[in-house]
């Protein structure tokens, strides 16, 4: 097991409960975990929202449980914290496999109304706090719910999706020491499949171009496909395309935040780290910061911390093969800016 210094270990100076509550409009069942600093009083209390990939309501990965760190720290610190299991994962009900972005903002949205009925929840002081494509559903519940009082963007996005999958590929593959020439003909390509993906309506007609586009970019790609055998070729393509045509995927690539950013209301924090590669933070950043300007809600702090990844570790170059190899599992410098934020709210 990797050494993980920061996870904490019970026993918790705080009030822990083991909780379910329904998402009424698709049906299914959330099983989560709400900590509040004590089970005596009313709470501010944040939902903290998973980043893209079917999770656990720690956010577990690589050894890592990043939920579980900013849950006992915003505790400790007065502030409880709900987190959940994304639908169909571990104890919540659902099927994940179909589910869009838009889907899982309803599991969202279903915290934020769970914690409306609770006694103990300061009802003026529900946020939502959510990490990668957690950071994208946070404004779209808070776009539409006027009980979300203010909203935390971790690595949150400000692009539409084929964009950001695009500058993602690139910055991964420059770390990665990828030759230019290979970076430069796998964005052309990736470009055009999602071009189709985006103008398209047609989904029949758009997996057999989807097919077709992939099967002349590799059939011109000599060294490719001498290393593969005719059925791993095949194998290859229908994988690839099968992933671009699921929900999630087809959704996300044509999905458009800025336009959601702006029709939000509340306080936001949007923190980016400098060294993340898959959520590029100038790009991002800037865009977060012209959608509110547009609007008008001057109720935005942008924080870009110095050499975090896309998991808030303090890393060396922030590609995600750091993420196992480093013990940190949430810069101590992250957690103090949100709090102060937090705060302040």
């Amino acid at each position: 097991k990797p050494n993980r210094p920061q996870e904490p270990k019970p026993p918790f100076p705080y009030y822990s409960e083991e909780v379910k509550f329904v998402n009424k409009k698709d049906g299914n069942t959330l099983a989560g975990t709400l900590t509040l600093p004590s089970n005596n009083g009313k709470f501010p209390v944040v939902v903290l929202v998973s980043g893209s990939g079917a999770q656990d309501r720690n956010e577990e990965l690589m050894g890592h449980k990043p939920f579980l760190v900013i849950a006992d720290y915003l505790t400790r610190n007065g502030i409880g914290v709900l987190r959940y299991d994304d639908r169909g994962t571990a104890h919540s009900t659902g099927d994940f496999s179909k589910a869009t972005t838009f889907d899982l903002s309803n599991d969202a949205e279903a915290a934020v109304e769970f914690l409306l009925n609770r006694a103990d929840v300061n009802k003026k002081k529900i946020g939502i706090m959510g990490h990668s494509e957690g950071g994208v559903i946070a404004p779209m519940v808070a776009a539409r719910n006027k009980n979300v009082a203010y909203i935390v963007l971790l690595a949150g996005t400000g692009v539409r999706g084929d964009k950001l999958l695009l500058m993602q590929q690139k910055a991964i593959a420059k770390a990665s020491s990828v030759p230019e020439a290979a970076v430069l003909e796998n964005e052309k390509l990736n470009a055009a499949l999602f071009e189709k993906i985006i103008s398209s309506s047609d989904t029949i007609g758009l997996r057999n171009e989807l097919m077709q586009t992939l099967t002349k970019s590799m059939d011109e790609n000599a060294t490719l496909k001498s290393a593969l055998s005719a059925e791993q070729f095949n194998e290859m393509i229908t994988m690839t395309v099968h992933q671009l045509m699921s929900p999630w995927m087809n959704y996300f690539i044509k999905y458009d935040p800025y336009p959601v950013l702006k029709q939000v209301k509340c306080p936001a924090l949007a923190l980016n780290g400098s060294l993340d590669l898959q959520v590029p933070s100038k790009e991002n950043l800037t865009a977060i910061q012209n959608a509110f300007k547009e609007s008008g809600n001057k109720k935005l702090t942008t924080v870009e911390p110095e050499g975090l990844n896309h998991l808030f570790q303090e890393c060396e170059t922030g590609s995600p093969s750091e993420y196992a190899v480093i013990e940190q599992t949430f810069s101590p410098k992250a957690l103090e800016e949100m709090l102060r934020w937090l705060k302040n709210r």
